[in-house]
C-alpha cells in the first residue's frame, strides 16, 4: 500500500463514507515544524480535521503526535508553518481572534485535571469560565444558565446522575468523561484529545473512545486524538495520521491501513 500524504483531495471518512460526506474543515495544519534546541521534534507536518470525523494520531514516543496538538491549542508555538482553526489563520490574526479561534478547539488531556473536592457539576461549569467575568468564577456565582448548560453536557456523556457527587469519588473512566463534558461546556466545534485513554483500563478506554466517536458522528464535532493503541484507532477513528521521527508517514482512511503500514511507525 502507498502511504497517503496528499491533502489537496479529501479522504473518505471511514469505510463507507464518500468524499462528499466530509464536513467543513475545522483544522488545517500546513507544513509546521518545531525544534527544542538542536532537537527537531516536528518537521513539515500537514493534516486536516473535518467536522464529523475522528482523526487518530499514532506513532512511537517522541514522534510528534502531542507536539502537533500542543501547537494547535497554543501550549507551544510552531517555529514555522501555518495553522488555521475554524477559518482563522492564526499567523495573520490578532491576539483576540487567535484566542477566539482556539476556544473552538477544546483540549482533553491524559491527566484529567479535575478538582477532586468540587462536585462533578462544578468541574464541568469551569468549561464556561471564558464566557464569564472573573468575579463569577466562584461556584456560588456561576448562575443558573451556566449550571443548566453544564447539566446538559453531563447528560451528553451519560453522567447527569453524578452531578452532585464529588469528582474525586468517580472512577478514572468516569472522570475522563467529566473532563469531556467540561470541554463540551466550552461550546467547541472540535475536541483535541491528547492521550485521553492512556491511563484507563480497556473497558473505560473503550467507553471514552465510543463517546468521542459518537460526538463526531451524531453531533458533528471534529475529534483529533493522540493514541498509543492501534486497535482503538482502527475501531473508532475515520482516519489515522501516522508519524515517525517528527515526520508524517501517512494520512489514510482506516480501511486503507494494514498491519505492515502500522508496524512501519515503530521501526
Amino acid at each position: 500500500m502507498r502511504p497517503v500524504t496528499a491533502l489537496s483531495a479529501p479522504r473518505p471518512s471511514g469505510a463507507s463514507a464518500a468524499p462528499s460526506a466530509l464536513g467543513e474543515v475545522l483544522l488545517d495544519v500546513h507544513a509546521i515544524s518545531k525544534s527544542f534546541g538542536d532537537r527537531v521534534v516536528l518537521q513539515d507536518m500537514s493534516m486536516r480535521v473535518h467536522a464529523g470525523e475522528v482523526v487518530a494520531f499514532l506513532g512511537a514516543n517522541g514522534s510528534g503526535k502531542s507536539t502537533t496538538l500542543r501547537a494547535v491549542n497554543g501550549l507551544i508555538e510552531a517555529d514555522s508553518g501555518d495553522i488555521t482553526i475554524a477559518g482563522v489563520r492564526l499567523t495573520e490574526a490578532s491576539a483576540v481572534r487567535r484566542a477566539e479561534a482556539r476556544r473552538t478547539a477544546a483540549t482533553v488531556f491524559q491527566k484529567i485535571h479535575l478538582v477532586p473536592r468540587r462536585t462533578v457539576l462544578q468541574n464541568v461549569c469551569a468549561g464556561g469560565f471564558a464566557r464569564l467575568p472573573a468575579w463569577r468564577s466562584l461556584p456560588p456565582l456561576f448562575g443558573r444558565e451556566l449550571e443548566s448548560e453544564a447539566m446538559a453536557c453531563l447528560d451528553r456523556v451519560g453522567l447527569a446522575d453524578r452531578a452532585r457527587d464529588r469528582a474525586g469519588s468517580l472512577s478514572g473512566g468516569q472522570q475522563q468523561r467529566v473532563a469531556i463534558a467540561r470541554a463540551l461546556c466550552q461550546r467547541p466545534r472540535m475536541i483535541l484529545a491528547d492521550e485521553p485513554v492512556s491511563a484507563l483500563d480497556p473497558k473505560a478506554a473503550d467507553d471514552v473512545m465510543q463517546l468521542l466517536h459518537d460526538l463526531a458522528a451524531h453531533e458533528g464535532l471534529g475529534v483529533a486524538a493522540v493514541l498509543h493503541q492501534p486497535q482503538l484507532a482502527r475501531r473508532y477513528a475515520d482516519r489515522v495520521i501516522g508519524l515517525r521521527g517528527g515526520r508524517l508517514v501517512f494520512d489514510a482512511a482506516v480501511p486503507e491501513i494494514d498491519d505492515a503500514l502500522l508496524a512501519s511507525l515503530y521501526l
